[in-house]
């Protein structure tokens, strides 16, 4: 039942260590109203994450985050990536076979986000969409139907989504993240491959419900320690959700790897579960046969 070694994991959630912090205030301003969102908080999520990981601007961040994950055995990262970011579009180029990018799409901006998201798989080469609907100004509930132009583009290009449900960490109203507005979604792309980010809470059961239901909606472990992880969603990976349940980290977001690979050595999934969520669901979901460098996680 411990977790075992030499599996070469995939994380689905990791970024580039040394840069801004406060970037979220700026993005999200209009949304934020508490004095201490908007002044003192280093992590959107400041209140719930208090020893966020260590980075040194200084430090060149690709070659600081392959470091990380030579160090805890961490094959291949998914990082966010933008045409204006130097350093994310770096690391996709030089570190292929480690690093693949996922591309944020605001669906308030129309046939533009389907038309940055088609050039960012053209020219960037990324692997994952990705989708905040409460961080969207204005937000964006996850079936609205401005979502839908993107998630039709998803499913043209056989690209997975990864949207951010459940109760957001930033302090702003969360009602465009309840856990059932998938159900709609996953209705009318039936083909559209969806991960749940972040967690679900606390509507967590109800998303094993819609996994069970819905055979295009998975589950990703992300923003959670692992000594949180619900109940629910390690009973249904150790039952019938073994295929739909994947790994991913908060490195550096909100927390290091340090905590969450010693942690991991304590979750309950059976044998046979392991190597699908630390590796193998990810490898078919992103479509990465062939990036394996052989770098194997120290269990």
């Amino acid at each position: 039942m411990s977790m075992p070694s030499g599996i070469q994991v995939i994380d689905t959630m990791m970024g580039l260590p040394g840069g801004d912090r406060r970037w979220w205030t700026r993005s999200m301003a209009p949304l934020l109203l508490d004095a201490e969102s908007q002044r003192d908080l280093d992590h959107a999520a400041g209140y719930m994450y208090k020893d966020l990981p260590d980075t040194d601007p200084d430090n060149d961040p690709v070659e600081t985050l392959l470091g990380q994950m030579d160090a805890f055995g961490i094959d291949i990262g998914m990082i966010p990536v933008t045409f204006d970011d130097e350093p994310s579009r770096r690391a996709i180029a030089e570190h292929g076979n480690r690093l693949v990018g996922s591309f944020a799409v605001d669906p308030n901006r129309g046939m533009e986000a389907v038309r940055s998201l088609r050039r960012a798989v053209d020219e960037l080469g990324v692997v994952a969409a990705s989708f905040f609907p409460c961080g969207c100004v204005p937000q964006v509930p996850i079936n609205d139907k401005r979502a839908y132009p993107v998630y039709a583009c998803c499913v043209d290009l056989d690209l997975p989504i990864f949207i951010n449900a459940g109760v957001p960490g930033p302090r702003v109203p969360m009602g465009a993240q309840k856990v059932g507005r998938l159900d709609e979604v996953c209705w009318f792309f039936p083909d559209l491959r969806i991960v749940l980010r972040h967690g679900g809470e606390p509507w967590e059961k109800l998303a094993v419900k819609l996994m069970v239901k819905w055979p295009n909606l998975y589950y990703s472990t992300s923003a959670f320690a692992p000594r949180y992880y619900p109940k629910a969603i390690i009973n249904y990976a150790n039952t019938r959700g073994a295929d739909r349940v994947l790994y991913a980290g908060y490195y550096p977001s909100g927390l290091t790897l340090e905590r969450s690979f010693s942690e991991l050595a304590d979750v309950p999934f059976r044998d046979a579960v392991w190597p699908k969520f630390l590796r193998e669901n990810a490898l078919g979901l992103l479509k990465l046969d062939g990036r394996s460098t052989g770098t194997t996680a120290k269990g």
